[in-house]
């Protein structure tokens, strides 16, 4: 038996060759073919690519006949090719017409062949298309030779990846790297986005595949290897994980096991030997696990892909001597940002002015990052299925954060048609703009305070803009979680009163600082907590910490000296903790008089109602404070059991559902019993058929993002809130049938009235 276990480094050299003399590219091709059929001693050599139509089209070949080339195609799942494309796995047969998939081209002349090998061309897991070699004798390939073809399949897909087979593809027809995509996820910032893609984590190019020196190649892979384990094992012995039991442990353990996995390192290992350098032969392992793993049913394997592919990155950044993240990439003016997930803090570092829309593979619509997309209006869909894996820098995108859609290089039809829905858009938010002097009043006359949710001072030219009559949320940790390091408090001094000035004679209602959870400081040690939402965050961590809280409040009551002081405290859950906080507003106030500086001249303290428990407290609750809002981002999460965070239950429960509404509807009742005034400022309320409900139920004051405030009036001067109070409130009762959600009912109502949604 002839030994092959030079194969592969001997075909890699005469690739290198062929790469290094300038060419065409079907020229380039075929003599990759000819190498092939050579190396591994085979009559036929055929290379096979995918088009964007769903046929593999027969782009080059040696031993078939020639003029198939460009003219044979076959399906995905036909014929032993299409079998390889469809399950994206080498095929290796000594007798391929015996094989139940085999399909004759009798065009190609392949008929007295009968040994088949065939692997995908795969780039980051995803099949471009199929690369073959077959002989007359019957005979198993051995596994050098398969070794050989998988590696030339890579130099294949890097030529697919630099566009150089597009100028040898037939008139009309398309490859299947470039197709247009059409992506369904879930709207969470309304607004339509047109621009060019820019990946978060910037996916490492490799450019350089073939090795000089397989040793050099080795012994970078073992240094790059080690450097990884290193920065995983401190992160375990000496960051926030190295005090931590419990679940977020045990990934991070999980996590380090993979790194450590001997499995995963022979393999690189051994593609180093077959010839490639290091940078190629991670990426190679990382595509064909992505490739098996994407194939899978098992969720547990499926999310595993994630650790996997995050390991593979880290790796080759290593080699190549490149940090995490962005790093200040260069953003074309019209980006669209990419990413599996990322933090509010972390969409605040990119430029706002050059940003027109943000894609995820997870993200909710309470998720942090959300809630900052809709501060700053960034249209976004999130829960888009491997869009990382399927998106190259610099590519063509919309995403409606309307419907929940994502077009990936969109064809120009579906462009000029999302064109026309930008200036519709446009000519929508110019009659919104009409409205903004308009009193925000019912049909039957009810008047309504339609304010902002803010956190920037971005947000606050919005005021003017939408026709708020003002903020009914400032969130003020965003100034801290976009700050390198912790802000001092004539800082925050000035930003308050920077945010009052603008406001004018308009309410600003400011939260203390709500972090902890998932809403991390760079700059202060976290402390990780098997469930952060209910954990040490918000007044919790104030009031334990008041080195936090007591400067921020000094803040707010210099900023606003010789004006009104609206502060409320989140994540209250019982009273006694607002009694904490107001004696601790109280202190500061004696503070400043001792020392003869200006305080607020009026002063009212509320809560924020997210806390189920409050709900069994409202009476003395609301003799304790001036005024309260709900929070329905976390009443909701607490109230149903519901992660917001978590994707896979974020949209298990309807947020118009009877239960929750009857909660909402006591808080309203018992508040005008105590002649308290009370709002809502979560999300629900910028949603107009969601905002429909909150009216009928008695709230007359919501807080929503200033992009809302245009559709919320609109729906609000159509709506005659009596008659629709008395509908919602029948439906509301105990012991009535179907008492799911009331979504059903509240759009009949809408479209029998003609209440503009």
């Amino acid at each position: 038996m002839r030994d092959n276990s030079a194969g592969p480094r001997v075909l890699l050299r005469r690739l290198r060759e062929v790469m290094a003399v300038p060419s065409g590219a079907q020229e380039r091709l075929d003599q990759i073919a000819r190498h092939i059929a050579a190396n591994v001693v085979a009559e036929v050599c055929s290379v096979y690519i995918l088009r964007a139509d769903g046929l593999l089209e027969l782009y080059a070949t040696e031993g078939l006949n020639p003029s198939a080339v460009h003219q044979t195609s076959l399906a995905v799942n036909e014929g032993l090719v299409g079998l390889i494309a469809a399950e994206a796995r080498p095929l290796n047969l000594p007798n391929a017409q015996a094989h139940p998939s085999f399909a004759y081209r009798p065009e190609t002349g392949e008929e007295v062949y009968h040994s088949f090998l065939g692997v995908p061309i795969l780039r980051v897991g995803r099949t471009l298309g199929v690369l073959v070699v077959q002989n007359k004798a019957h005979r198993t390939y051995s596994e050098d030779e398969v070794e050989a073809l998988q590696t030339t399949a890579m130099v294949i897909a890097e030529m697919l990846a630099a566009g150089e087979l597009e100028a040898i593809s037939n008139v009309g027809a398309r490859l299947d790297l470039t197709r247009p995509l059409h992506l369904e996820g879930v709207a969470l910032c309304d607004g339509v986005g047109l621009g060019h893609a820019i990946l978060h984590e910037p996916r490492v190019v490799v450019t350089n595949l073939i090795a000089e020196n397989t040793q050099d190649e080795l012994g970078r892979l073992a240094s790059a290897v080690e450097s990884m384990r290193l920065s995983l094992d401190h992160m375990l012995a000496h960051g926030d994980a190295a005090a931590q039991a419990g679940e977020y442990r045990e990934v991070l353990e999980a996590y380090r096991m993979f790194a450590y996995d001997r499995g995963w390192i022979r393999k690189i290992e051994e593609a180093i030997r077959n010839g490639l350098t290091a940078e190629a032969a991670v990426e190679k392992v990382q595509s064909d696990n992505r490739a098996r793993m994407l194939r899978q049913t098992d969720p547990y394997l499926r999310e595993r892909l994630h650790d996997f592919d995050d390991l593979a990155n880290r790796l080759l950044r290593e080699l190549m001597g490149r940090p995490h993240g962005p790093n200040g990439q260069e953003l074309p003016t019209d980006a669209v940002i990419v990413a599996r997930n990322m933090g509010a803090a972390e969409l605040l570092d990119y430029d706002r002015d050059s940003i027109r829309g943000l894609v995820l593979e997870e993200g909710s619509p309470t998720s942090h990052v959300s809630i900052v997309a809709r501060a700053l209006g960034i249209a976004t869909v999130g829960l888009v299925s491997d869009i990382v894996s399927l998106v190259e820098a610099g590519d063509a995108v919309i995403v409606d954060g309307e419907t929940g859609q994502v077009h990936l290089r969109p064809p120009s039809d579906v462009e000029n048609a999302y064109a026309e829905k930008v200036r519709f858009r446009a000519r929508r938010q110019a009659q919104y703009r009409r409205l903004r002097n308009k009193p925000s009043v019912t049909k039957d006359g009810k008047p309504v305070t339609l304010q902002l949710n803010a956190g920037l001072l971005v947000d606050l030219p919005h005021m003017d803009e939408s026709g708020a009559t003002g903020i009914g949320l400032f969130r003020t940790e965003l100034q801290f979680m976009i700050a390198s390091t912790f802000p001092r408090m004539k800082e925050q001094m000035r930003f308050y009163s920077t945010v009052l000035d603008a406001a004018g004679d308009r309410p600003v209602t400011f939260r203390s600082l709500d972090i902890g959870g998932d809403k991390v400081l760079p700059y202060l040690r976290s402390i990780q907590e098997e469930n952060p939402a209910m954990g040490w965050r918000a007044i919790r961590l104030g009031l334990d910490r008041p080195g936090l809280l007591r400067p921020q409040l000094r803040a707010l009551l210099s900023a606003a000296g010789g004006r009104e002081l609206r502060l409320m405290f989140p994540m209250v859950s019982d009273v006694s903790e607002f009694r904490e906080a107001k004696a601790m507003v109280e202190r500061e106030i004696n503070h400043l008089r001792r020392h003869e500086r200006p305080v607020p001249d009026t002063i009212k303290l509320g809560v924020m109602i997210e806390v189920p428990s409050l709900l069994f407290q409202l009476e003395e609750l609301f003799a304790a404070v001036d005024f309260a809002s709900v929070g329905s981002n976390d009443l909701f999460q607490f109230f149903t059991a519901v992660d917001r965070g978590n994707t896979r239950v974020a949209d298990r429960f309807d947020t118009l559902n009877v239960a929750f509404l009857r909660a909402l509807k006591m808080i309203v009742e018992r508040a005008k019993v105590s002649n308290v005034p009370v709002g809502l400022c979560g999300e629900l309320a910028g949603r107009p058929l969601e905002a429909m409900a909150l009216l009928a139920l008695g709230f007359e004051t919501i807080s929503m993002s200033p992009s809302a405030v245009g559709p919320v009036k609109s729906m609000v001067h159509g709506l005659d809130v009596g008659r629709l109070r008395e509908q919602l409130l029948a439906r509301l009762e105990p012991g009535q049938p179907d008492a799911g959600s009331v979504r059903a009912l509240l759009r009949a109502f809408a479209s029998e009235n003609n209440v503009l949604l």
